[in-house]
């Protein structure tokens, strides 16, 4: 199999990890003075692989990008996977709004031209809806924008895995949903900046669990506001990001609407998913954001014990079936924030690039900060690939002639 290649053999990993018990913690000098990475490591249990989950998948690098110039403003932009889709779609992004400081570094770091309305010059606090619409005014964005505003507001309020995180007995474990008074109610802020500013066409974005969490219908009024308002909306659909080409089980609840008179058709999902296999037979020579953990020994020796899609209990990891999409991409960190889960073929943590190519971001796209700070921005992110199609769709629905339909 492809992925054994320069792999050792069980008898002579044992005997390392054996040794590196014995130094307490002394497993990377190890594996370096024998020439070897973690990457030569190997798992007990294989077997063998169907050649469909190992076959090249589709990704941004190999999409023709489109030039159209459809201005689109960006809110709750992140690190920007939005902004990354519909770029290939042919949009410009003129303004991405966001409000940590180290996901506008990445968004600064990867468009030296972008227009990045957040810390240290602005709050890129959507809440301040007065203070940032003066500030979107001044950049030249008026009332009937002709292009899209397109966004996910923060979805830990609304998402199952986010808030599992913390024990039963933590107060944090329950979804806190609208009552989370700094993040419960940015989606509203969203759509009041909508009506503001009547974008020709928006798309909203979010974790399934969101409707969920709307006992009182705020969302379905919000939503028939903006009908009122003239917008014709799409209902709102969840989908599953490994049905639309994503290499991860991903579900997220997506809304769109146009002003234009013409009626959104969301992208079909296809009757497969995507398995994440053939993500890992691709070479990180050279890439960015391709640091990975210095497991210890301990570690190492549970983690090869697992199977396919196996559970390490104690680190709360999941070995990845390259059969199947990868779980969902978690925002997580190497300290203090978490994991990603495990190398399918190696028993080690993946690396930022790595979940970033489960997320669909093309290799040349960077992130900055720290290791753990750039885990959450790649887990926190829309997948592009997810975004360029929900784009297209866009485009073709309301920014296309009916003569070029």
């Amino acid at each position: 199999m492809n992925e054994l290649i320069n792999k050792i053999g069980l008898s002579e990993q044992n005997s390392i990890l054996q040794e590196a018990k014995k130094t307490k913690g002394d497993l990377p000098y190890l594996l370096e003075d024998k020439g070897l990475s973690y990457d030569a490591l190997r798992y007990e249990e294989y077997c063998e692989l169907p050649p469909e989950c190992l076959s090249p998948i589709e990704t941004l690098d190999s999409i023709e990008k489109s030039f159209d110039k459809i201005p689109t403003v960006s809110f709750f932009s992140g690190a920007g996977g939005f902004d990354v889709g519909f770029s290939y779609a042919g949009f410009d992004n003129i303004i991405s709004i966001e409000f940590n400081e180290v996901f506008c570094n990445t968004l600064r770091a990867n468009n030296l031209n972008k227009v990045v309305i957040g810390p240290p010059q602005y709050s890129g606090d959507i809440s301040k809806r007065e203070e940032l619409a003066g500030i979107l005014v001044e950049h030249g964005i008026k009332k009937n924008f002709p292009g899209v505003f397109h966004g996910g507001p923060p979805c830990q309020s609304f998402s199952i895995a986010a808030n599992q995180r913390f024990s039963k007995d933590d107060d944090n474990f329950r979804r806190k949903g609208f009552d989370d008074e700094e993040k419960g109610n940015l989606i509203f802020d969203f759509f009041w900046f909508i009506k503001k500013f009547r974008p020709s066409s928006f798309l909203i974005e979010n974790v399934a669990g969101i409707m969920e969490c709307d006992n009182d219908g705020r969302i379905k009024r919000a939503l028939d506001a903006l009908v009122d308002d003239g917008y014709t909306i799409t209902h709102p659909s969840v989908l599953n990001a490994a049905n639309y080409g994503v290499p991860q089980n991903r579900m997220r609840w997506i809304v769109a609407g146009t002003r234009k008179g013409r009626e959104i058709v969301l992208p079909k999902p296809t009757n497969s998913v995507t398995p994440c296999g053939s993500v890992f037979l691709r070479s990180t020579e050279n890439v960015k954001n391709h640091i990975t953990r210095e497991h210890t020994a301990e570690s190492i020796s549970r983690y090869m014990k697992l199977p396919y899609g196996g559970r390490d209990k104690l680190g709360r990891v999941d070995r990845l079936d390259p059969r199947l999409p990868s779980k969902t991409v978690i925002a997580g960190g190497t300290k203090g924030g978490g994991r990603s889960h495990l190398h399918p073929f190696a028993p080690r943590t993946l690396s930022v690039r790595e979940c970033a190519r489960l997320q669909t971001f093309p290799d040349d796209y960077i992130f900055t900060g720290a290791n753990a700070r750039q885990f959450t921005q790649v887990g926190n992110a829309v997948p592009p690939l997810l975004a360029y199609k929900l784009a297209m769709a866009i485009k073709r629905s309301v920014f296309t002639s009916p003569k070029q339909e």
